[in-house]
Parts: C-alpha cells; structure tokens; sequence
C-alpha cells in the first residue's frame, strides 16, 4: 500500500488503464452473459443512496419503504398480493435463503433431521452451494427428452426426508420453463416446499405473456408455490448486485431469522449482514421508469432478435439444441467441435458461453445486443466455416 495520499487525477488516470481492458456491454461482444447495461437512471440513484445499510433499517427507513415497495411491485406481476422478502446480491444468496427456510421449516415441522433436496440437472449451481453450506443432500432429478424436468424422476426420489422441490423457470444454460404446475400438485399432495428459480425468467415471462406470448404458469398463483427467486440486475435492468427473494408466507422468514440485538432491527434473515439499500432503490427507480409495458416492450425486442438468430443459424446450416422458449439459443454445427467453435469465436472478439447439457454454444439474447451486433456475428461465423472449409 502506498504510504502518502495520491491525488484523485492520478488515481482516475490508473483507474482508466484497468477500465479499458473491460468489455463494454454496448459493444454487443458479449453474447453469453445475462446480465445486461443498467439504465442510466437505476445507475445515478444507485450512487445517491451508496451510503446506505438495510442491515440496519432502522437508520434508513426511507430506503427499508422502497425495499418493501419493491416486493409488492414484484409480487404484483408473480400473482400475489402481499409477499415477503428481501432484495438481495443476486439469485444465489436467493436460492441460499429459499433453501435455508425449508429445511428450517421440515426441521421445526416434521423434526427432518437428514434433508434432502430434489433439483432438476439443469438447476443453478448455487443449489449445490446451498447444499454444502446448508449440510443437504442434493437429489439431481433428470430431464425430459426437450431438457425440462421429468416429473416422473421428481416423484421417484421423493422420500421421508425430502424437504423441498426445485424448479427452474428459465434455465441458465438453455431458457427452458419446467413443468411448474405440475411440481405445484406434486408439492401439495405430498406437502413439501417448493421454490421456483426464476431469477432469468421472473421479469421476462409476465411480460411476454402481456403482449400475447402463451408461456406455462410459473407463480404464485399456482397453490404449491412456496418462495421465487427473481433477479432484477438481469431482465429487469438494474445495476449489480440486485437479486430478489420472494416468500408467500412470513413464516418462510420467520424460521431463518437470527437475532441482531444491537441494530435498529431486532432480527435479521438475508445472508449477509450489512446489506446495500443502492440496489432496492435503484431497483425501486427502473421498475417505475419501464413499468409493464416498458418491459413488454423490451422482452418483445430480446424475442424478436432470438428468433431472427435461430433462423439465420439453420440456414447456415448449424443446428439448434431446442426452439428457444426464452431469449436463449444453444446451437452446434455438425463439422465443427463445440469448444472449438466456442474458441475461434473469443479469437474474434465475441464472448460466447458453452452450455454443459447438452454441450453446445450458448447466446443470451440481452437487450444490449441489436441486429447490427447479429448481422457482424453470422458474418464471423461464416468466415469460420470459410477458414475450414465448410461450405
């Protein structure tokens, strides 16, 4: 560490050397992140509530309002009239909390003393940090022959120590929707939790089915659903980190609520400790900005540029892994590995990911990518099938 002060110039001038080595969002380079540019408004409201703490709220009652305002706004477009949570570091600590309340409750509840949680294989990788941090054993369920989870599988690893059920609405690798009405009956019948991830899919598929888009019922409107997950900083245009939990029931918090005497607030439930109120503000700012049918408007962009790229990638002769039910493509080409593809693509620039299951290149139809930026890629690819010889 430098033992005098450096002035604010030199500091701003050092700063820019690590900045430009950065990918820009506006660049439309990256193509498998879903994260996305926050609006300039959530950005400047961010800066103007940093120093604020929900760790503490009593302190900053203003700010615990628009967190709370927050949860009912989100809760309005999840089905549910009053809800109960928190906005949080992203969809993990979402997940961890989710997880947490379960097997607190099947503890309290049932006296479940050697838990057990069912995931479909296409669930997030914070439910096998949950599991670690949470001592659960983890049941991968399988998929379904279009990679949604099998019902069936779920039904089979159900047992005595089963306490909550798992269901993704919006996959991180491929966007699939799993059968959440289903699991909701399954949950009911044999009275476990169920929590839905739909940190992707939560401020995209109310939106879409706004506009006329026939997507499969994924909230609470659906009895069994007991917590969502929801993330703000991806579809909903917030800065990070904004994540969202969402419980039906206080007693979903009231069992992970530790004691914290000496704040303003008597009992804790989030994971972390100090919390930034800058995120349930800036949060609170874009979502009354965009509104329903500013984000309809944006989710429809996201799908009208999905399915120009999937109808461009058959005619160059790749192959999709499924119809993109979400802003989501996964495709291969048949003469060309895919992590060899995934390899001259960064060579040029563009910041794709691989999907593991199945194995294929993945593109994230955020709303910083527009057509130009998809004309430029299917030029690129097509100059990689040239350089191989693939007609």
């Amino acid at each position: 560490m430098n033992k005098e002060p450096v002035e604010e110039e030199e500091i701003l001038k050092n700063l820019a050397k690590y900045k430009i080595k950065d990918l820009d969002y506006s660049q439309g380079k990256i193509l498998g992140s879903m994260c996305t540019k926050a609006d300039p408004l959530s950005k400047k409201i961010f800066c103007d509530f940093l120093d604020t703490n929900l760790g503490d709220p009593g302190l900053f009652k203003g700010t615990q309002s628009l967190e709370e305002e927050v949860i009912k706004d989100m809760a309005s477009f999840l089905s549910l009239d009053k809800a109960f949570g928190n906005i949080v570091t992203g969809g993990t600590e979402a997940n961890l909390m989710a997880m947490r309340a379960a097997r607190n409750l099947a503890r309290k509840e049932k006296n479940i003393i050697n838990p057990e949680i069912i995931i479909p294989k296409s669930a997030h990788f914070s439910f096998k940090k949950a599991a670690d941090m949470l001592n659960l054993k983890t049941i991968e369920a399988n998929l379904d022959e279009n990679y949604r989870l099998s019902t069936r599988s779920v039904e089979e690893h159900l047992n005595k120590n089963t306490v909550a059920i798992v269901g993704v609405a919006g996959t991180t690798e491929l966007g699939i929707i799993d059968p959440i009405e289903d699991l909701s009956k399954i949950a009911i019948d044999n009275e476990v939790y169920f929590h839905v991830d739909a940190a992707f899919g939560g401020f995209l598929i109310p939106f879409l089915n706004d506009i006329g888009y026939e997507l499969p019922n994924f909230d609470f409107s659906l009895e069994g659903v007991s917590s969502i997950t929801v993330d703000p900083h991806k579809m909903g245009l917030a800065p990070i980190p904004s994540g969202g939990i969402l419980f039906r029931e206080k007693k979903y918090l009231d069992v992970i609520a530790i004691e914290s005497p000496y704040l303003t607030s008597k009992e804790q439930y989030t994971i972390v400790g100090t919390r930034l109120g800058a995120s349930a503000a800036a949060t609170w700012a874009i979502m009354k900005r965009m509104g329903r049918k500013g984000y309809s408007e944006l989710a429809n962009e996201c799908m009208i540029n999905t399915h120009f790229l999937a109808d461009a990638l058959q005619k160059e002769d790749f192959e999709l892994v499924t119809s993109p039910e979400l802003n989501i493509l996964a495709f291969n080409h048949p003469k060309i590995a895919t992590d060899d593809l995934a390899r001259l693509l960064e060579e040029e620039g563009w910041m794709v990911s691989t999907s593991s299951y199945p194995k294929a290149i993945r593109i994230v139809l955020m709303g910083h990518i527009n057509h130009m930026h998809l004309i430029d890629f299917l030029t690129t690819l097509r100059k990689i099938k040239n350089s191989l010889n693939i007609n």
